[in-house]
């Protein structure tokens, strides 16, 4: 089916949807490399007013993958809830968007149309709006999800300690760990990227966290975010393996270039939930995601970029998780080129992962070879926090040196929590209270100059 509009009385013809979900994005590098940005910002606009004419339901009958050769579309329409989508089922993409911003669409509804929304839907709205819409909206949303802490509840934001060392050397990571704790962070997760995918490796480093949580009883969950099959075989092993990570994207043909499949992902969740190693709740797993993997697998099957993630995001819908984020930065400038297109692209990522039902986070992140700085960053930050991201990651001085990429650090996520009077997961704040961290203000104080008792991790592992 094509679409058309007219507009400078210019007749502009896109011959397919996939088309002019591409046309209709805002600028970036990632579609204009894959050849399918629009041509002039006066295509881009009308390929805007014809989007807005579509009806939500052509995303249901006219599927941008086939169904045929793609699970990842068969997932979307084998699970779409009719009776959830009944509420809009009427509405054209552009009365969709006047409707998400009107006062009729709050938390509650939200919640409950959820299921009835396809990422196709939810991307499509998304490229009618203006950053402060995509804010506006995402912020109503809330997804409260648990494993040892509580994520998401209002007033809260969590965050996620990334301990990471080049050669996963224990002293360093512990290092990592004990300045992240001291400044009030891993309520989300303390999660680390090993450097290798070694059985052995991450058996270490899971047994280093797990023995720091378990002595000094801190309300969180552990991570070690090797590959999905190390992880079964870990558990299997007796590992004590806390949440399953795996990255994951919104085609077929990309997820198996992550040796990835649905079934797969159904087994290990299935592994994480019998070990009912949670205290609070039972969201077992954790996702990661970014705008770019599709095309730099060259699985996209020309469908944009923004799109093709927001279909990732069904994929991890299916397994209830505890944790999503979108490394919204970290592929490179040749998918996100400035620090403009990786704000937008972030708060697209972050809006239309609430809008699906998602426990949305972000690595707010740039390469060293993009054309952005720390300033974007706190920009980012402030952006996501105001919009109501359930999590963030921090690192160590905003430098991840295992990585060789710059995202947050602990003192941002501090400044943020203050400047928008935000707390920390209510297990893991009682616990900071509870050894001393914080202060009459809820504050985190200052304890560089004390033996506090935390310090042990770094003089141990030292030793």
């Amino acid at each position: 089916m094509s679409y058309t509009s007219t507009l400078g009385g210019h007749r502009h013809r896109f011959d397919s949807l996939a088309r002019l979900l591409a046309a209709a994005s805002p600028e970036r590098s990632g579609d204009r490399l894959a050849g399918l940005a629009a041509e002039s910002a006066q295509e881009r606009v009308a390929a805007r007013w014809a989007l807005a004419e579509v009806p939500l339901a052509a995303f249901l009958t006219e599927p941008l993958i086939p169904y045929e050769t793609d699970a990842v579309t068969r997932l979307i329409l084998d699970t779409h809830d009719a009776a959830a989508f009944a509420p809009v089922a009427g509405l054209t993409v552009g009365e969709f968007r006047e409707w998400l911003l009107s006062e009729t669409a709050d938390t509650g509804t939200l919640a409950a149309l959820a299921p009835g929304l396809t990422p196709e839907m939810v991307a499509a709205v998304s490229k009618l709006m203006g950053n402060a819409d995509l804010v506006a909206v995402a912020r109503k949303v809330r997804v409260v999800t648990a494993f040892r802490s509580t994520i998401g509840l209002p007033g809260r934001l969590a965050t996620r300690l990334q301990p990471n060392h080049p050669t996963d050397d224990p002293a360093g990571v512990a290092a990592a760990l004990l300045d992240g704790l001291l400044l009030g962070s891993g309520d989300a997760v303390i999660g680390i990227n090993p450097a290798t995918d070694s059985p052995k490796a991450v058996r270490d480093l899971l047994d280093l966290l797990d023995g720091v949580i378990e002595r000094y009883a801190i309300p969180t969950q552990s991570c070690v975010l090797c590959h999905v099959t190390t992880s079964l075989d870990l558990m299997a092993s007796g590992a004590p393996v806390d949440l399953v990570f795996q990255s994951i994207a919104g085609t077929q043909a990309a997820n198996a270039s992550f040796g990835v499949t649905l079934d797969l992902l159904d087994e290990a969740h299935d592994a994480a939930r019998a070990l009912q190693r949670g205290t609070v709740g039972r969201n077992v797993m954790y996702f990661e995601t970014g705008q770019g993997s599709a095309l730099s697998a060259d699985a996209h099957h020309g469908v944009d970029q923004q799109t093709v993630e927001a279909r990732a995001y069904a994929v991890a819908r299916r397994y209830d998780p505890l944790l999503v984020n979108t490394v919204v930065g970290f592929i490179g400038p040749e998918y996100l080129y400035d620090g403009r297109q990786i704000l937008r692209a972030a708060l697209e990522d972050h809006f239309c992962g609430k809008l699906l039902g998602l426990p949305m986070g972000l690595d707010i992140c740039y390469t060293n070879h993009a054309d952005a700085d720390d300033d974007d960053v706190a920009t980012m930050l402030t952006m996501l926090g105001v919009a109501g991201a359930s999590f963030v990651i921090c690192t160590p001085g905003g430098d991840d040196i295992m990585l060789n990429y710059q995202s947050a650090s602990y003192h941002d996520a501090l400044y943020l929590r203050e400047v928008l009077g935000l707390r920390p997961a209510p297990e893991f704040e009682a616990w900071l209270e509870s050894i001393g961290l914080l202060d009459e203000r809820g504050g985190v104080r200052d304890v560089s100059h004390t033996a506090h008792p935390l310090t042990a991790i770094g003089r141990e592992r030292a030793a």
